[in-house]
């Protein structure tokens, strides 16, 4: 008897093994892979998952299956590599009046708020993000967690405070201001310690020239890349002048563009290629401005629950109410008239040879984190003539290459995190198909699959 019990137990212990190694063991077979490297798409592909990586990219003739390994279909699909948002606030969550939102919610970052827009950008597809700007402790521990597996959410690369000249009355908690060359040094070098992925820097202008260059030549001595604001005129010259590494936006002002020196300056820099370090990205987050007036006209898309998911239910309420006259919100009343440069803009941009990141300011009013960046892309696309091809590697492979991650995310290759998404149709000619992904895996997990969330996904500890 003691034999037998011994022998089930082995058997029993061999199954679950088996079944253990199956379950890390994932075959994406059928769809037509874009794999972010901007190339032809591969038709009938096939990518073998092991462990969270992808072991092997192939298509259904030249890619056997092992028997071993779980087989998902992907067929009559487009199967891309996860996207980023470059410019996402968790901190915020739709939420039109900051003045009430700052202090009520202070102590609700870490466990509600920056964990709800976690999950949300996650199951929109979104496997990376930037967070730019946000209280220091709650930003690394969301991150964090995120990394140990104990809450769901994208691959965070965080900024922490934002560092400027003087903060505003009551926005000390995320907002550091520098005063001094070592001043500046001291607090860039606290947060790189702390472990921060990035420093976000604005109102640089307003900075003496050797405090705003002591940010960022600190920032880059520990390896930190530096986003700067691009708001104004001079933020951009003097951005430009000490080395800003991605600017953000594209601008507050009403101009109908920017000023011929600053598209020499641009064109200067982009130019010099790598003898200035890599290219000079932008994240121009123009989806916001772009269709303010459309969510006025039809403001359905508010009533989405998507945005309810990981939040309480007071805070829905209250972010509800704060919405609840979308046409009279005061941060958006200069938005109409901002609308009409942006075209221009972006064309501008283009032209000089930047490198666009798709980023949104997901979080701000009227933007939630399940919708803001297939917003982005689709407007990127349909409205300023960007190829979706061209759309889809600004949120996939530039992304990674800026981060300097491009060695494990941003396409879907061998040895990299099998960080992926699919959806059903052609999203080479129908870009908005990305509001609905129908699979999402990160690290070889399934979030979603078929359209539907995996509920369990979310909850599993490690």
């Amino acid at each position: 008897m003691k034999f037998l019990i011994n022998g089930l137990l082995v058997i029993s212990m061999t199954i679950i093994s088996t079944f253990a190694i199956a379950a890390d063991k994932k075959a994406l077979v059928g769809g037509r892979l874009i794999d972010g490297f901007g190339h032809r798409p591969l038709q009938d592909s096939v990518i073998l998952v092991n462990n969270g990586v992808i072991k092997a990219v192939g298509t259904v003739s030249t890619l056997k299956v092992p028997d071993d390994y779980k087989v998902i279909s992907t067929e009559g699909m487009d199967v891309l590599p996860g996207l980023w948002e470059n410019h996402a606030h968790l901190m915020l969550n739709g939420h039109a009046d900051y003045e009430h939102w700052r202090p009520t919610y202070i102590d609700r970052l870490a466990d509600e708020i920056m964990p709800a827009s976690a999950v949300q950008l996650l199951l929109a597809g979104v496997t990376s993000a930037r967070d730019l700007g946000a209280p220091l402790e709650p930003s690394l521990s969301v991150k964090q967690r995120i990394n140990r597996g104990e809450i769901p959410g994208p691959r965070l690369y965080v900024s922490g405070p934002f560092i400027q000249h003087k903060p505003y009355p009551g926005t000390e908690h995320y907002r550091w201001g520098v005063s001094s060359v070592s001043d500046a040094k001291r607090k860039v070098n606290k947060l790189a310690k702390a472990g921060v992925d990035i420093i976000k820097l604005i109102d640089q202008d307003k900075m003496t020239l050797a405090v705003a260059q002591a940010v960022v030549d600190e920032a880059h001595k520990h390896n930190l890349k530096v986003v700067g604001h691009s708001h104004r005129p001079d933020e951009i010259r003097r951005g430009l002048k000490i080395g800003v590494d991605n600017f953000e936006h594209t601008g507050l002002t009403t101009a109908p563009e920017y000023p011929d020196d600053i598209i020499r300056l641009l064109k200067e820099r982009t130019a010099t290629g790598r003898v200035a370090g890599g290219p000079l990205f932008w994240t121009p987050t123009v989806e916001g401005l772009f269709q303010y007036e459309l969510t006025v006209d039809n403001p359905e898309k508010l009533d989405d629950t998507c945005w309810h998911r990981g939040l309480k239910q007071d805070t829905i309420a209250d972010i509800k109410a704060s919405l609840s006259e979308p046409g009279k919100l005061e941060y958006m009343q200069l938005t109409p008239l901002r609308k009409p440069t942006l075209k221009r803009k972006i064309a501008q941009l283009k032209d000089t040879g930047v490198v666009f990141l798709v980023g949104t300011d997901s979080g701000i009013p009227t933007k939630f984190h399940c919708q803001s960046t297939w917003n982005e892309l689709a407007i990127w696309v349909n409205e300023m003539s960007i190829p979706a091809m061209d759309a889809i590697r600004s949120a996939t492979y530039w992304p990674s290459v800026m981060m300097g991650v491009s060695d494990k995310v941003g396409t879907i290759s061998e040895g990299k995190y099998a960080d992926i998404i699919a959806v059903r149709g052609d999203v080479l000619r129908y870009i908005n198909l990305l509001a609905d992904v129908d699979l999402v895996m990160k690290e070889g997990v399934l979030y979603k699959q078929q359209g539907r969330v995996i509920e369990s996904a979310l909850t599993a500890k490690p």
